[in-house]
């Protein structure tokens, strides 16, 4: 990768561009939640059956990125963006015209392989491209495009899922994707590709204490956000929130949460360190679990309560990327490209793992959604605070 820029803020508008590309990236990834069980409906399939294709998505996410980043090493950076989300055009346009469920999920796959190839190689690019003491709000600009597609992807899928049917929604993305190529196109400069790192290499990665420590927590805290994540609209009208305007509106709070806990963890992971950062939110986490789990569970309805836990359900759930970026660059900033995409791969593995597990909670309630999802918040504040404690420890040895 090139060297970072001379200090300005130069690192961080290839950065701005990038987000654009993770936005259409992280639509076509969140865009299923808002019109799941109409495209059920379509499909002929449960709920929770086509839950599972946001799963197959993230399962060969996780499994290809670090295989492409290996086959995609030397390509010059620009080539291999612009591919990527030309390739994530072709895919949506194929689910939008899906006409069984086999054919969503072979289109599912295609995105998940064009997502592989584009997220990890956009936050390490970002990353090569700014200052150090900007790195942190370089990587959260990148995310940011993922967390405003939860904050505006989300809901207008579900009003255009209501209004236009899910297949116009999905070809929307499509037509985004096509956007994002461009505007990287236009102005993104070329950047000469790396040499390849083995498998072998990667491999060995996965055995240095400081990234070891932290990629179980990535994959962990998002299992317990997408437990109820992917079942969004069965869950929430169990607490209530129902019909073509309160559900946008609570989506739309989760999304504004995402957004707002990405930007903050950005800027506060450069001032008090990832760590503390994470705790609050895993903190934050839990206790929104535990409240929509007895908002579940009871007769209470209050629609207030409803958007004040969406918003911190939302900004718990994304302030952890940029922090656990964080920690993995400073515990191989030799490896920043290499690491980036395992941790890439961590998240969706999450996704995929938190999906499965709702779907098979959600037959006993969306109480027993929540719960779990809050179990698993609590499990990722023992898992941080194991791993930090043993990060000091190491860090002392040496």
């Amino acid at each position: 990768m090139p060297p970072p820029p001379p200090p300005s803020t130069a690192g961080l508008r290839p950065a701005a561009v990038l987000a654009l590309g993770t936005f259409a990236v992280g639509t076509d990834a969140f865009v299923t939640a808002g019109f799941l069980p109409a495209m059920a409906d379509a499909l002929h399939v449960s709920t929770a059956a086509a839950g599972q294709s946001v799963s197959l998505f993230a399962a060969v996410y996780a499994l290809v990125s670090p295989l492409l980043a290996v086959a995609t090493a030397r390509l010059p950076r620009r080539t291999l963006l612009l591919g990527a989300l030309l390739l994530l055009t072709a895919a949506n346009a194929l689910s939008a015209l899906a006409p069984t469920y086999e054919v969503l999920l072979a289109g599912r796959v295609l995105a998940a392989l064009g997502a592989a190839a584009f997220t990890p190689t956009a936050g390490a690019t970002a990353a090569a491209l700014a200052r150090a003491d900007s790195r942190g709000r370089a990587l959260a600009v990148v995310i940011g495009g993922l967390t405003v597609a939860t904050a505006l992807g989300v809901p207008l899928g579900q009003l255009a899922a209501v209004g236009l049917g899910w297949r116009a929604a999905l070809g929307a993305v499509a037509v985004l994707s096509a956007l994002g190529a461009l505007a990287i196109h236009l102005t993104l400069p070329q950047l000469p590709g790396t040499e390849p790192v083995p498998l072998r290499s990667r491999v060995a990665a996965l055995r240095r204490p400081g990234v070891l420590a932290v990629l179980p927590l990535t994959a962990l805290g998002m299992a317990a956000c997408y437990v109820p994540y992917s079942y969004s609209v069965p869950v929430l009208a169990a607490v209530g929130v129902s019909g073509r305007v309160a559900v946008p509106v609570a989506l739309a709070l989760y999304g504004a949460g995402a957004v707002a806990g990405n930007l903050l963890a950005g800027r506060w992971t450069d001032r008090i360190g990832p760590v503390r950062v994470l705790t609050v939110g895993y903190a934050a986490m839990a206790v929104s679990f535990a409240a929509l789990a007895a908002l579940a569970a009871g007769q209470l309805r209050s629609h207030v309560a409803v958007g004040v836990l969406a918003f911190l359900w939302g900004a718990s759930s994304w302030c952890q990327t940029p922090a656990q970026q964080h920690r993995l660059l400073t515990a191989a900033p030799e490896q920043a490209s290499l690491v980036v995409s395992l941790n890439s791969s961590a998240i969706y593995l999450g996704i995929g793992a938190g999906t499965a597990l709702g779907g098979l909670a959600l037959p006993s309630g969306a109480a027993a959604v929540f719960a779990l999802a809050a179990v698993l918040a609590c499990g990722a504040a023992g898992c941080l605070r194991a791993t930090a404690v043993r990060g000091r420890a190491s860090a002392t040895s040496t």
